[in-house]
């Protein structure tokens, strides 16, 4: 049964869309919008593997996201606007056994029968340059939404982008205030992945692109009052032969506190890097990290950390964390099935300091099978088997053996 709240934001949707629409109408710049609406089902099993732990969670949901993005108003500066509606429904979970993040929950670990967003985005353009104020969703080295679960985190702020007015050259700045997060219907104030909340976050940055296979960024963050962060990256493709190439991804954070809340606590630099072979249908990943210094590498509650380690359950970003990863990827296309494709990695992290264990030691095993329906009537539906072993000695992190099935399709309405 869908809520009160739910209801409403099912109501007031179509008025969104039709303001949107007659933005399009009045400058007759339909042919110039686009809209369509992601259908996601996920099932999640968490097994907690220590003895008199915690009990197996397991959840089921169904997402909805509706995007209606418009086109601009004519003249040399346009306007515009974009909507967006999350819905998440709850197939089946418990009290007892809720708790995956799949669905909402309250304060007592009840699942929501449901939980929903409506964001608007107003946006400004002068010729390659775009302002937007409202619903965001970056994705930046510095701030990087969460997309794992049924629906996806959203931030409130302001962020201008310059796409190549300057040839080859990328430019974003901007300012958030809020997050609702993945599995929740309000909006709070942006905070510190462990729970410290901010009056706002400020970023900025752009990425150059040397050549069509080789570029070079940096951006800047500071959450206020919590921490500050610097980043470099590298990036380069060198194609060997018509079937073989090397990618170089290198990647190096400066972390420090940025005021009282955690005073003295953050003071890191984090150097990582990724080598992948791709040989045919075939891709091989080797990646290397070290973070040395005080506490952890600081990211957005909301977000992910932009590392090469980010995997499926843990981030390998806490304090003087050493961490390799092997990773093997196929593409059945090799062998006549398009659209299937297999993934395999193992991250070991090692030499970790948390409050309580000194030389902690972390790693993780993620399997993935995926298929992507590649014609007909059901063209880009997906569904992907996801298998995932951790184990830590960190003391903050728990043994899990985790399984997930997610099915997805995405319709284009116009």
């Amino acid at each position: 049964m869908i809520g009160q709240r739910n209801r409403f934001v099912l109501c007031a949707l179509p008025a969104a869309i039709s303001l949107t629409l007659s933005a399009h109408a009045s400058a007759d710049l339909f042919s110039d919008s686009k809209a369509s609406l992601e259908l996601r089902n996920m099932y999640m099993n968490r097994d907690f593997r220590q003895e008199g732990g915690a009990p197996t969670q397991e959840d089921w949901g169904q997402g909805f996201t509706l995007r209606v993005q418009s086109g601009f108003t004519e003249g040399q500066i346009g306007f515009g606007l974009d909507t967006m509606a999350q819905l998440g429904v709850k197939l089946d979970s418990t009290a007892g056994n809720s708790g995956t993040g799949v669905l909402a929950v309250n304060e007592t670990g009840v699942p929501a029968d449901d939980w929903s967003e409506l964001g608007l985005t107003g946006k400004v353009k002068f010729r390659q340059t775009t302002l937007r104020a409202g619903t965001l969703q970056p994705v930046l080295p510095v701030v990087m939404y969460n997309d794992t679960r049924l629906l996806s985190a959203t931030f409130t702020g302001a962020m201008v982008t310059s796409d190549k007015d300057i040839p080859g050259l990328q430019l974003n700045a901007g300012r958030l205030t809020e997050v609702n997060q993945r599995n929740s219907s309000s909006r709070d104030d942006i905070a510190y992945y462990t729970g410290i909340e901010s009056d706002n976050f400020v970023f900025g940055g752009g990425q150059y692109e040397i050549n069509p296979s080789t570029s070079a960024s940096y951006y800047y963050g500071a959450l206020d009052d919590v921490y500050k962060q610097h980043f470099l990256g590298f990036v380069n493709t060198l194609p060997l032969s018509e079937r073989l190439s090397i990618k170089t991804d290198l990647r190096y954070f400066k972390s420090l506190d940025n005021g009282k809340a955690l005073a003295g606590k953050i003071d890191n630099d984090a150097l990582m890097g990724m080598l992948t072979l791709s040989v045919g249908a075939h891709k091989f990943s080797g990646a290397y990290q070290q973070i040395s210094g005080d506490g952890n590498l600081p990211f957005l509650s909301g977000a992910d950390p932009y590392s090469v380690n980010l995997v499926t359950y843990n981030t390998f970003n806490k304090a003087e964390t050493d961490a390799w990863q092997l990773r093997y990827d196929y593409d059945f296309a090799g062998l006549g099935i398009p659209g299937l494709a297999f993934m395999s990695r193992y991250v070991s992290g090692y030499d970790i300091d948390t409050p309580t264990v000194k030389n902690g030691r972390e790693w993780e095993r993620d399997t993935d099978l995926v298929y992507v329906v590649q014609s007909g009537a059901l063209k880009g539906f997906n569904v992907r088997l996801r298998n995932v072993s951790f184990r830590s000695t960190s003391g903050l992190t728990s043994d899990i053996d985790e399984n997930r099935i997610i099915l997805g399709y995405t319709l284009a309405l116009w």
